[in-house]
């Protein structure tokens, strides 16, 4: 689960983090007034969106010009201004996609004089189990350039969940980031905050691009990113009132109303499988065969008649999907329910792409009977490999 910068930068607060002092604008006749209440010289308009680029993104729209998702204004009428314009709008960067997103919400916060901009982030490392900083003294927006060009200038170690976060940690970073005097204090007693906020509140991620040193010589959070473990939001009942699901993909939102699994994907071929390493397989022997998955869709072992009519709906209601491959290798989940479920939904929505169901496991001759009796145009197939190059080819013609 993602949150909006203004939402991470009240966390951040919260936990004592240096963080400038901003207003959020929903409403294009409320940004005089919050920017009116900063103290300026500076006044820096943000458009809100769960993507990174924003400084770097075009608005779709020829006359919110193309100065893109974050702007610097000198005066609060410039800054309220620079708010109507990007609020309604759509913008494109590279996280986006073309598709760009609507800009619904505007950040307004007081301008900071930068020194030294830097990068920091926390985040789960899955290969050692840990919670691991990554640092660099090339923060701001061309950070993936410097991953891919110098990646010795990138800092990533791991804390050891035993002893958790310790005074070193916070020097070691602050010695790689080039940081003296008073900025190394603040910079032990920072990542110490970071930390704790990081496993207080299960996240996944935390990102700080940049961190920057004012020209006063003090640390501050310039702009910032969570994620959180969505398995772990039922927990912080604080973090789920921040969920924003005009931001999600619409598929995915109704999948989790039913606890299902779904991710949409870009290809062409819908597939419905239970378990998550079968839906891996599944979707690469659909691109070993010449085709690419429309989304990874797991139903899970005790998924409901509901829940695969369900399923099949969301899958259908992609309009890139140009075939569906059903596989269910049946142990908890039954292959009767499966049958049951595709029939239901197909009946409700109605078929207008080839449909290829491999069945095999619990009731499987009882799945088969009960699609085989339903006079639907469905394919069988034998295995996990027929099913692919049937869908496969009744997609290509």
């Amino acid at each position: 689960m993602n949150i909006h910068e203004y939402q991470a930068k009240a966390l951040l607060r919260d936990y004592g983090a240096p963080v400038s002092d901003g207003r959020t604008v929903m409403k294009a006749e409320d940004a005089k007034t919050a920017a009116g209440e900063l103290d300026g010289p500076l006044w820096v308009v943000k458009a809100q969106i769960h993507a990174g680029g924003r400084g770097k993104g075009i608005f779709k729209e020829a006359d919110a010009g193309d100065k893109g998702g974050v702007r610097l204004t000198g005066t609060v009428e410039e800054a309220a201004n620079e708010a109507k314009r990007m609020l309604g709008r759509t913008l494109v960067t590279h996280q986006t996609g073309p598709a760009g997103k609507q800009v619904n919400r505007i950040y307004i916060e007081d301008g900071a004089c930068t020194k030294t901009e830097m990068y920091l982030a926390l985040l789960v490392d899955r290969q050692t189990s840990r919670v691991s900083f990554v640092c660099s003294t090339e923060g701001g927006m061309d950070i993936e350039e410097v991953a891919a060009a110098t990646p010795e200038k990138i800092l990533s170690f791991g804390v050891d969940p035993a002893t958790g976060y310790q005074s070193y940690h916070g020097r070691r970073i602050a010695f790689n980031l080039g940081l003296e005097g008073k900025q190394v204090k603040q910079c032990v007693a920072l990542m110490g905050r970071l930390y704790k906020l990081f496993v207080d509140k299960d996240m996944e991620m935390l990102e700080i691009n940049p961190l920057i040193v004012t020209d006063k010589g003090d640390l501050k959070c310039l702009d910032a990113k969570m994620r959180f473990d969505g398995n772990a939001v039922y927990r912080h009942a604080d973090i789920a009132a921040l969920r924003d699901e005009t931001e999600e993909d619409p598929k995915e939102l109704a999948a989790s109303k039913y606890d299902l699994n779904y991710i949409a994907l870009d290809g062409e071929i819908g597939c419905m499988v239970n378990g998550a390493g079968l839906a891996m397989a599944t979707m690469d022997i659909i691109k070993f065969h010449g085709s690419e998955p429309a989304n990874f869709l797991d139903v899970g072992g005790g998924a409901t008649k509901e829940k695969v009519t369900e399923a099949f709906k969301i899958i259908t209601s992609d309009p890139n999907v140009k075939g569906i491959l059903v596989n269910i290798f049946g142990g908890i989940m039954r292959c009767d329910i499966i049958a049951e479920g595709v029939i239901a939904a197909v009946k409700e929505v109605g078929l207008d792409v080839p449909l290829v169901v491999r069945l095999e496991g619990t009731n499987v001759e009882k799945g088969k009977r009960i699609i085989a009796g339903s006079g639907l145009n469905v394919i069988a197939a034998d295995n996990l490999k027929d099913g692919a190059e049937k869908i496969v080819k009744a997609v290509k013609g």
